[in-house]
């Protein structure tokens, strides 16, 4: 030992065995082989090797030496390395280097020679290896702690071992390097920032996505070093978070991007930085709240993370975020409810708040991105999203944006197939969602042609696929519309009118284009190209389209052909797909990408193609209807009860008739509805019966066989089937047979000779089928029709009770609860009216009999007879019959001309009846006379009396409709300007003046100068003026404002010589005069025509009279508060969609004049139509559960008008007096026969939503032309109802004079009825609006005078 010291002290350097001095004396290659061989040796050495440990010591010390740390061959630098690593585990603990810049230089040698190891391929790597796995077996670098430049060494160290790890390397290579650079942190006394950002550089995305593999090496080391390096992580993002010293580090600006990163790695690396995060998310700067938002989002979010969980304070700090001020924070959290929705369905309830507030946020942005999170994960996984979250979607699709109602209904049409169509969930998510394909039908009622098309869109594309097979394609439809509700089906029925209206017009306009070119087809094509455009979105753009498509058409032979394929009505579903694939393909150009022409015509071809329904379609339709019928069909299973199934498809079937009645032309279809006449069903029969007479024309040439068949079916109908089945059994035979009247002679003889007054039950049918057969065939049997009418209905029937009803004290009961013989006197009234509707003349006088019949069945409540033998109910019914009989009569100009004022003004006191349900049906029946234009114009002005209604949802109704007449009206008055000359018929405003006679003929209207009756006036007055005043076009408000000062200067018509008549009408003039000033801000300007007055209601103006007097009391003026009408949104609570879209109204001149005291060309500029409003957020999202809150009700009306103590349910409210319009009697009749009590002042239940008259729908399909295109409404709010008939609404009692003497009792108050009740009441009804199939075209028409009926009047009724 003493002898290698004393080598060692003297310098000499020993080689191993076999080696030369190195030295540069040598060649490369020779260095090169040497040190291999001292490679070698020290591989084969431990540490146990004392001797030669002393041995090579001073080789050890040589080979530290510059000469061979800086020598310019690689190889010699590599060889010289491995030794060094190898004499540092020789040599450990204690190093043979004691020089601490020796020290750094080895070791910075060392890791310059480590940037080897990034060139796998190279014949150098296994060395290259065996160096780092030394140096990291060892922890060689371990020995670096005690050097002032350690932190210099360990940063090159990280920096060479990120740098050189690629994807050559193997999992030895990685782990060495971790526990290399581990070691130095776990057992290190510190770790510098330069040294934690050598790390963490490598995390941040930038510079993760250069080298995927340096960032799996920082990953494993960091989660090898948690604990360890946890502090130096915290007090760095304490530096940059919480002090602001971001120049601590240059990775201070990613310092969000880290903490994710890390959180990822291992959340324990955070546990004292999230606290900061809480801090963070309450600063005042918007871009740092945005940063750690979008930061906790993707740590919340993350599939496996339990934040959330861990760390409750901070996931309620973040929800409240939520509703954060800044709108890109707002934004981000709800884009984050996607993930987190998926992630984390435990979470869904804590987000379903934050996340309905959002639903409804101002920005566009975000309530659009609320649909897509909850959509995108209810598409992965329905049980993800609860019911809550599914309804937010359903509220957008009635948003006021149509960006975002579109992304709601597309997302709940693919929600839809997915889980409903395709069946993906099993049956429980099918009937968790099963509310969408309502929802989404329900839009069709929407103003917006944008949401109608995306609804057909969504019906061809989601619903019912039209790319399905034919079978399976109509299977689908088939239980597709079994299980849709009320208003769907009649929304999808829309659709189908629609569309095929819009085929007759491009239909038309093809034939236009074929003629030759002449003025007058220019002008034809022009009009029809406008029609067509208010078909389309963006009509503005879209008419400039048509056009060009019209000149493409007269052009191009070949697509005009094709077009012509696509509307024939032959047309099958594959030839319509061929044609419009010929057709887009002809007018696009590739060289052309965005083609707004092409687009429109894409959407024309889409709404006219008929790709659904075809005589094969409708062929597989039956055959599904006959599987339901033979017990075959899947109908159980697809959740669907059978006869609800059939009844169903016979309905679907019957709507298709009107649609496509050539796809039901085969041998096979008719069998097969013959099969469903014979059926119990009673509704199948009449679908099938309908279908019948709407595509059985050209079944007595085409089908002989048939017919043979079936007339013995249906005359047997007529005679004695149900009431219904007789009706259309008649209409059948009218539209299908060429030799009709000898049928119908077959028919009637029979039955008018079987009629026995005496078998009240079996009146029911005969007075039916008899009552169609007088509107058919009247100059076929005049005479005994006439005999009919005088000797039976009348005298028989309607002036004997024959049976004393119930005593009860409900104003209404159910169906099966009304007498027969209340049963057959409506029928004997509907005949009547029906009769005279055939004959359509009063030459005979049978119009004023029957008018004044009428009349007295009014003036007596029902009680013709005045024995008070009926019930209160069965009262009711006939006031109601009578009523509408009077509505009915009124359409028909022969008719309206004999109508008394008198007469005019007690059929519209029916719309303030005591019973709900006669003021219910009363209002729909006269909505819709109105809005076909065939009831003139003064029978709007009976909605004014709506507003002493104390039901809200009554005046809510009648409000809408009102509203839906003028839009009508006005739009009319747009699309037919040639008739400008009859603005006297159809101009909303001058219903004015009609409103304003018949409120001063208000029966409740006694003191002329009491302020409670003048606020009622004012209270009606209003409900009229703010609809009409909503917008001012072309000064209406000044024209509205001239016709009173006019109506000032006349006198009333009906009392011309009665000073208090005058001056009730005077001062209610004046009441209308201060609400227009008061509401108005333009009402004195110049009146852009002089208005004209009806000069039935008025007298002609006296020039030597001026009339400057003002009639209210001076108190009165208090009550006029200023304000401007609200904007009235037409989407509100009618029961029936208000009008159809695209379709336009019929009209005949001859019906348009009505009787003026001036030039009826008077004309305040024609107001052009209501803009319709795009906020429909406020409709739907505020409005579906109550009608009223689409626009102002008349519950705002009763703000305005001061009346703050009207009790807050309406129904139950006491009346404020007694009845309507009851003169006083005489004190002698007042001491022997006391006056009748009020009628029942209790609620009156509605009836049910589905209480259309199908006969409405029948007419609106058969109409040929088309009305003006409005928004449908949504039904009415409905009460709810208990297993008992409810009772009737308080009314006042209206316009009925004295009686004779009565029993001395005093009337009880009524009852209503039940919704089975009104359902099949409305049934009952529906005979009388099939005639309107038809009439003529509907006008306005004129007013006239009237008589009161005597007995000796229907006694002698004809003579």
């Amino acid at each position: 030992m003493a002898h290698s010291k004393a080598r060692a002290a003297d310098g000499k350097v020993t080689y191993p065995p076999g080696v030369k001095e190195i030295s540069d004396k040598i060649s490369k290659e020779e260095m090169v082989r040497r040190l291999k061989m001292v490679v070698k040796t020290f591989m084969d050495m431990d540490q146990d090797s004392e001797e030669e440990k002393e041995l090579y010591l001073n080789l050890a010390l040589h080979l530290a030496s510059d000469f061979f740390l800086k020598h310019p061959d690689k190889d010699v630098r590599l060889l010289v390395a491995c030794c060094l690593a190898d004499i540092f585990r020789i040599y450990a603990p204690e190093a043979p280097y004691t020089s601490p810049d020796k020290l750094k230089d080895i070791f910075m040698f060392i890791t310059r020679q480590l940037k080897g190891l990034e060139d796998t391929k190279s014949a150098q790597f296994n060395r290259y290896f065996y160096l780092l796995e030394n140096i990291a077996w060892v922890k060689s670098y371990n020995i670096c702690f005690e050097l002032e430049d350690s932190n210099e060494i360990f940063t090159q160290l990280y920096r060479t071992l990120f740098q050189v790890i690629n994807n050559g390397h193997n999992q030895k290579v990685h782990m060495h390097m971790v526990d290399l650079m581990s070691s130095i942190i776990c057992e290190g006394d510190t770790v510098s920032q330069e040294l934690l950002d050598t790390v963490l550089v490598n995390l941040v995305p930038a510079h993760k996505n250069l080298n995927k593999q340096a960032y799996d090496l920082a990953k494993a080391l960091l989660k090898r070093t948690a604990q360890a390096i946890e502090p130096y992580i915290t007090n760095f993002f304490n530096q940059v978070l919480m002090l602001g010293k971001t120049s601590v580090s240059d990775l201070s600006e990613h310092v969000f991007d880290l903490i994710l990163e890390l959180y990822n790695i291992d959340s324990h690396l955070l546990l004292s930085v999230l606290p900061q995060l809480e801090f963070k998310l309450k600063s005042n700067d918007n871009d740092e709240r945005l940063q750690v938002v979008k930061l906790l989002a993707k740590m919340f979010g993350a599939k496996d993370s339990e934040l959330a969980a861990q760390n409750k304070p901070l996931w309620q700090c973040y929800l409240g975020r939520f509703n954060d001020i800044h709108v890109p924070i707002r934004l981000e959290c709800v884009k984050f409810a996607s993930h987190c929705l998926m992630n984390h369905p435990d979470l869904a309830k804590d987000l379903t708040e934050y996340l309905r507030v959002r639903s409804h946020d101002p920005e566009e942005a975000i309530r659009h991105d609320v649909i897509v999170s909850i959509v995108t994960a209810a598409k992965k996984d329905l049980s993800l999203v609860n019911d809550a979250l599914l309804n937010f979607v359903k509220e957008r699709t009635l948003d006021k944006r149509w960006r975002v109602r579109k992304e709601a209904m597309m997302g709940l049409a693919s929600i839809y197939r997915k889980y409903s169509l395709q069946g993906e969930g099993g049956r429980e998510a099918s009937k968790q969602i099963s509310w969408i394909k309502d929802k989404l039908l329900h839009i069709y009622y929407q103003n917006s042609i944008d949401d109608r098309l995306l609804v057909e869109r969504v019906f061809a594309q989601y619903m019912v696929p039209h790319n399905l097979e034919t079978t399976e394609r109509m299977k689908c439809l088939y239980y597709l519309y079994a299980t849709l509700d009320t208003n769907a089906v009649k929304a999808l029925n829309e659709m189908w009118k629609c569309q095929n209206l819009l085929r007759h017009h491009v239909k038309d306009l093809l034939d236009l284009v074929k003629k030759p070119k002449s003025e007058a087809s220019n002008k034809a094509v022009f009009a029809k190209v406008m029609v067509i455009t208010r078909n389309l979105p963006d009509p503005g753009k879209a008419q400039d389209f048509v056009k060009k498509l019209a000149q493409v058409l007269d052009d191009d032979e070949r697509i005009r052909d094709q077009l012509e394929t696509l509307v024939s009505p032959t047309c099958s579903c594959k030839q319509a797909e061929v044609c419009v694939r010929d057709i887009t393909k002809k007018l696009g150009s590739p060289k052309q990408p965005s083609n707004p022409f092409l687009e429109m015509v894409k959407f024309l071809l889409e709404r006219i193609a008929p790709v659904h329904i075809d005589t094969e379609s409708i062929s597989a339709l039956i055959k599904q209807v006959n599987k339901s019928i033979d017990g075959t069909a899947d109908d159980e299973e697809e959740g669907v009860p059978t006869e609800e199934a059939i009844r169903a498809g016979l309905e679907l079937l019957k709507v298709l008739s009107f649609t496509h009645p050539v796809s039901f032309h085969s041998a096979e279809t008719f069998e097969s509805l013959l099969g469903c006449l014979k059926m119990d069903d009673e509704k199948v029969a009449e679908a099938a019966l309908q279908i019948f007479k709407n595509t059985g024309s050209k079944m007595e040439e085409s089908f002989p066989h048939i017919k043979s068949v079936l007339l013995p079916v249906l005359q047997a109908k007529a005679k004695r089937g149900p009431p219904r089945q007789a009706k259309y059994a008649i209409h059948c035979i009218n539209a299908m047979f060429s030799n009709r009247d000898t049928h119908f002679a077959q028919i009637f003889e029979p039955l008018h000779k079987g009629l026995d007054p005496a078998n009240l039950e079996q009146l029911i049918t005969p007075l039916t089928t008899l009552g169609h057969l007088a509107q058919l065939a009247p100059e076929q049997f005049a005479a005994p029709l006439k005999s009919l009418v005088a000797n039976f209905i009348v005298k028989d029937l309607l002036m004997n009770d024959r049976i004393p009803g119930k005593k009860t004290t409900k104003l209404w009961v159910p169906d099966d609860e009304v007498s027969p013989e209340t049963l057959a006197k409506i029928q004997g009234i509907k005949l009547m009216v029906r009769w005279l509707l055939g004959v359509k003349n009063n030459q005979s006088k049978s119009g004023n009999s029957t008018l004044r019949m009428l009349t007295a069945i009014l003036h007596s409540d029902g009680d013709l007879t005045e024995q008070g033998r009926m019930g209160k109910p069965d009262m009711s019914r006939l006031r109601l019959a009578a009523a509408c009989a009077l509505l009915k009569l009124a359409q028909e100009p022969c008719y309206h001309e004999i109508i008394t004022l008198e007469q005019y003004q007690l059929c519209a006191l029916v719309i303030n009846d005591e019973c709900y349900q006669v003021r219910q049906c009363f209002s729909q029946k006269l909505h819709r006379g109105l809005c076909r234009l065939r009831l003139p114009l003064e029978y709007m002005a009976v909605f004014a009396l709506c507003a002493k209604d104390p039901v809200k949802e009554r005046r809510a109704h009648a409000r809408q409709c009102l509203v839906k007449n003028v839009n009508i009206r006005r739009e009319y008055l747009k699309q037919h300007a040639a008739i400008s000359d009859k603005l006297f018929s159809l101009l909303p405003e001058y219903v004015v003046p009609y409103t304003i006679h018949l409120l001063a003929h208000d029966p409740d209207y006694v003191k002329v100068q009491d302020i409670e009756q003048l606020k009622e006036i004012k209270e009606a007055l209003w409900f009229v003026l703010e609809i009409i005043m909503a917008k001012n076009e072309n000064n209406s408000h000044a024209f509205i404002r001239k016709m009173v000062e006019n109506m000032k200067q006349t006198k009333d018509a009906q009392a011309a010589s009665d000073p208090k008549t005058n001056e009730k009408l005077y001062t209610v003039c004046d009441v209308a005069m201060n609400i227009i000033m008061s509401k108005s801000t333009t009402y004195s300007l110049e009146s852009p025509k002089d208005p004209v007055l009806p000069s039935r209601f008025f007298t002609k103006p006296d020039k030597n009279f001026s009339n400057t007097k003002n009639y209210l009391p001076p108190e009165m003026k208090a009550f006029f508060t200023p304000g401007k009408p609200k904007s009235a949104n037409v989407l509100g609570a009618v029961n029936k969609p208000l009008s159809s879209a695209g379709k336009q109204l019929q009209s005949k001149a001859s019906r348009m004049e009505t009787n003026s005291n001036d030039d009826s060309s008077s004309n305040p500029g024609s107001p052009q139509r209501s803009k319709t409003s795009d906020d429909q957020e406020s409709k739907p999202k505020r409005g579906r559960k109550k009608a009223a809150a689409n626009t102002t009700t008349a519950a705002e009306s009763e703000d305005q008008w001061d009346e703050d103590n009207r009790p807050e349910d309406e129904q139950n409210s006491p009346p404020k007096k007694g009845r309507r319009g009851r003169p006083p009697k005489s004190a002698a009749a007042g001491q022997d026969t006391p006056s009748k009590g009020r009628r029942g002042r209790k609620k009156a239940a509605p009836p049910p939503e589905d209480d259309e008259d199908e006969e409405e729908e029948e007419e609106e399909r058969g109409d040929e032309e088309v009305k003006p295109k409005g928004g449908r409404q949504a039904r009415a709010p409905r009460r709810s109802q208990g297993s008992e008939s409810a009772e009737s609404t308080p009314q006042k009692r209206r316009g009925r004079p004295p009686k004779s003497a009565q029993p001395a009792a005093k009337k009880p108050t009524r009852g209503g009825r039940s919704k089975a009740a009104a359902a099949k009441d409305d049934s009952e009804e529906e005979d009388e609006e099939e005639e309107e199939e038809q009439e003529d075209e509907p006008t306005p028409k004129v007013l006239s005078q009237v008589l009161h009926l005597t007995f000796l009047d229907l006694t002698c009724w004809l003579h």
